[in-house]
Protein backbone atom coordinates (compact mmCIF):
# COMPACT_ATOMS: atom_id res chain seq x y z
CA UNK A 1 0.00 0.00 0.00
CA UNK A 2 2.72 2.48 0.96
CA UNK A 3 4.69 1.53 -2.15
CA UNK A 4 1.87 2.96 -4.29
CA UNK A 5 2.35 6.44 -2.79
CA UNK A 6 4.42 8.77 -4.96
CA UNK A 7 4.91 11.17 -2.05
CA UNK A 8 3.20 12.45 1.09
CA UNK A 9 1.36 15.68 0.36
CA UNK A 10 0.02 16.35 3.87
CA UNK A 11 1.35 14.66 7.00
CA UNK A 12 -0.71 13.34 9.87
CA UNK A 13 0.50 16.26 12.03
CA UNK A 14 -0.44 18.84 9.38
CA UNK A 15 -3.91 17.33 9.05
CA UNK A 16 -4.44 17.28 12.81
CA UNK A 17 -3.40 20.92 13.22
CA UNK A 18 -5.61 22.12 10.35
CA UNK A 19 -8.66 20.18 11.55
CA UNK A 20 -8.26 21.68 15.05
CA UNK A 21 -8.03 25.16 13.51
CA UNK A 22 -11.12 24.58 11.37
CA UNK A 23 -13.06 23.18 14.35
CA UNK A 24 -12.24 26.24 16.44
CA UNK A 25 -13.44 28.59 13.68
CA UNK A 26 -16.64 26.61 13.10
CA UNK A 27 -17.30 26.60 16.87
CA UNK A 28 -17.01 30.37 16.91
CA UNK A 29 -19.14 30.89 13.80
CA UNK A 30 -21.95 28.54 14.86
CA UNK A 31 -22.28 29.62 18.50
CA UNK A 32 -25.98 29.54 19.43
CA UNK A 33 -27.04 27.92 16.13
CA UNK A 34 -28.76 24.63 15.40
CA UNK A 35 -25.82 22.91 13.67
CA UNK A 36 -26.21 19.77 11.60
CA UNK A 37 -23.09 18.35 9.99
CA UNK A 38 -24.00 16.62 6.74
CA UNK A 39 -21.33 14.31 5.49
CA UNK A 40 -20.95 12.61 2.18
CA UNK A 41 -19.81 9.02 2.64
CA UNK A 42 -17.42 7.38 2.34
CA UNK A 43 -14.46 9.65 1.75
CA UNK A 44 -15.34 12.38 4.25
CA UNK A 45 -15.98 10.10 7.23
CA UNK A 46 -12.41 10.33 8.58
CA UNK A 47 -12.41 14.13 8.28
CA UNK A 48 -15.87 14.33 9.89
CA UNK A 49 -14.78 12.18 12.82
CA UNK A 50 -11.84 14.43 13.62
CA UNK A 51 -13.67 17.69 12.81
CA UNK A 52 -16.71 16.99 14.98
CA UNK A 53 -14.41 16.28 17.95
CA UNK A 54 -12.76 19.66 17.31
CA UNK A 55 -16.10 21.51 17.35
CA UNK A 56 -16.85 22.75 20.85
CA UNK A 57 -20.63 23.10 20.72
CA UNK A 58 -23.71 20.90 20.31
CA UNK A 59 -23.97 19.46 16.82
CA UNK A 60 -25.75 16.58 15.16
CA UNK A 61 -24.56 14.54 12.20
CA UNK A 62 -26.25 12.85 9.27
CA UNK A 63 -24.96 11.06 6.21
CA UNK A 64 -25.57 10.89 2.51
CA UNK A 65 -24.07 8.64 -0.09
CA UNK A 66 -23.59 10.48 -3.35
CA UNK A 67 -21.77 9.05 -6.32
CA UNK A 68 -20.26 10.60 -9.42
CA UNK A 69 -17.10 8.55 -9.81
CA UNK A 70 -17.74 4.82 -9.94
CA UNK A 71 -14.38 3.08 -9.84
CA UNK A 72 -12.51 5.52 -12.09
CA UNK A 73 -10.30 8.49 -11.38
CA UNK A 74 -12.32 11.12 -13.23
CA UNK A 75 -15.83 12.27 -12.36
CA UNK A 76 -18.52 10.88 -14.64
CA UNK A 77 -20.47 14.14 -14.30
CA UNK A 78 -23.62 12.19 -13.40
CA UNK A 79 -24.68 12.59 -9.76
CA UNK A 80 -26.59 9.80 -8.08
CA UNK A 81 -28.08 9.92 -4.55
CA UNK A 82 -27.50 6.45 -3.12
CA UNK A 83 -28.60 7.29 0.46
CA UNK A 84 -30.46 10.43 1.49
CA UNK A 85 -30.56 12.17 4.87
CA UNK A 86 -32.58 10.73 7.75
CA UNK A 87 -32.93 14.15 9.42
CA UNK A 88 -35.41 16.90 8.55
CA UNK A 89 -33.29 19.97 7.75
CA UNK A 90 -35.87 22.78 7.42
CA UNK A 91 -34.77 25.63 9.68
CA UNK A 92 -31.44 23.96 10.54
CA UNK A 93 -27.96 25.38 10.02
CA UNK A 94 -26.32 22.91 7.66
CA UNK A 95 -22.59 22.45 7.30
CA UNK A 96 -21.73 20.07 4.49
CA UNK A 97 -18.49 18.32 5.40
CA UNK A 98 -16.58 17.17 2.34
CA UNK A 99 -13.24 15.47 1.87
CA UNK A 100 -12.35 17.15 -1.42
CA UNK A 101 -13.85 19.86 -3.60
CA UNK A 102 -12.72 18.88 -7.09
CA UNK A 103 -14.89 19.63 -10.14
CA UNK A 104 -17.64 20.82 -7.81
CA UNK A 105 -20.36 19.13 -9.87
CA UNK A 106 -21.46 16.80 -7.09
CA UNK A 107 -21.30 19.47 -4.40
CA UNK A 108 -23.22 22.00 -6.52
CA UNK A 109 -25.96 19.43 -7.08
CA UNK A 110 -26.04 18.44 -3.40
CA UNK A 111 -26.11 22.06 -2.20
CA UNK A 112 -29.09 22.86 -4.44
CA UNK A 113 -30.90 19.69 -3.36
CA UNK A 114 -30.49 20.64 0.30
CA UNK A 115 -31.31 24.33 -0.30
CA UNK A 116 -34.69 23.24 -1.72
CA UNK A 117 -35.47 21.75 1.72
CA UNK A 118 -35.40 25.21 3.36
CA UNK A 119 -32.57 25.06 5.88
CA UNK A 120 -31.73 28.25 7.83
CA UNK A 121 -28.29 28.22 6.20
CA UNK A 122 -25.93 26.03 4.20
CA UNK A 123 -22.17 26.29 4.29
CA UNK A 124 -19.44 23.96 3.09
CA UNK A 125 -16.34 22.75 4.91
CA UNK A 126 -13.85 20.86 2.76
CA UNK A 127 -10.57 19.42 3.85
CA UNK A 128 -9.09 19.71 0.36
CA UNK A 129 -9.78 22.18 -2.40
CA UNK A 130 -8.55 21.45 -5.93
CA UNK A 131 -9.44 24.66 -7.81
CA UNK A 132 -7.61 23.68 -11.01
CA UNK A 133 -10.31 21.09 -11.74
CA UNK A 134 -13.38 23.20 -10.92
CA UNK A 135 -16.22 22.97 -13.44
CA UNK A 136 -19.08 24.21 -11.25
CA UNK A 137 -19.47 27.67 -9.76
CA UNK A 138 -19.11 26.68 -6.11
CA UNK A 139 -16.73 27.60 -3.31
CA UNK A 140 -16.26 26.24 0.20
CA UNK A 141 -16.69 28.46 3.26
CA UNK A 142 -14.04 26.55 5.23
CA UNK A 143 -11.02 25.16 3.40
CA UNK A 144 -8.32 23.04 4.97
CA UNK A 145 -5.78 22.96 2.16
CA UNK A 146 -5.66 24.03 -1.46
CA UNK A 147 -3.90 21.27 -3.38
CA UNK A 148 -2.45 20.77 -6.87
CA UNK A 149 -4.17 18.73 -9.58
CA UNK A 150 -2.89 15.33 -8.45
CA UNK A 151 -4.76 12.13 -7.62
CA UNK A 152 -4.70 12.01 -3.81
CA UNK A 153 -5.40 9.16 -1.40
CA UNK A 154 -5.44 8.57 2.33
CA UNK A 155 -7.27 10.04 5.33
CA UNK A 156 -10.52 8.70 3.89
CA UNK A 157 -9.76 9.33 0.22
CA UNK A 158 -9.54 6.26 -1.97
CA UNK A 159 -8.76 4.79 -5.31
CA UNK A 160 -11.13 1.90 -6.06
CA UNK A 161 -11.98 1.64 -2.32
CA UNK A 162 -8.33 1.22 -1.29
CA UNK A 163 -5.94 3.49 0.66
CA UNK A 164 -8.62 5.17 2.84
CA UNK A 165 -6.82 4.01 6.00
CA UNK A 166 -3.55 5.83 5.31
CA UNK A 167 -2.99 8.35 8.14
CA UNK A 168 -1.73 11.03 5.72
CA UNK A 169 -2.74 12.37 2.32
CA UNK A 170 -0.47 11.17 -0.42
CA UNK A 171 -0.24 11.37 -4.17
CA UNK A 172 -1.00 8.05 -5.83
CA UNK A 173 1.58 6.86 -8.36
CA UNK A 174 0.02 7.21 -11.84
CA UNK A 175 1.05 3.68 -12.81
CA UNK A 176 -1.41 2.36 -10.19
CA UNK A 177 -4.46 3.82 -11.95
CA UNK A 178 -3.26 3.81 -15.57
CA UNK A 179 -2.67 0.06 -15.77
Amino acid sequence: MYNDVKNVLLSEAELSAKVAEMGAQISKDYQGKNLLLVTVLKGAVVFLTDLMRAIDLPAEIDFMVVSSYGSGVKSSGVVKIVKDLDTEIAGRDILIVEDILDTGITLEYLTQLLRDRNPASIKIATLLDKPARRKANIQADYIGFSIPDEFVIGYGLDYDEKYRNLPFIGILKPEVYTV
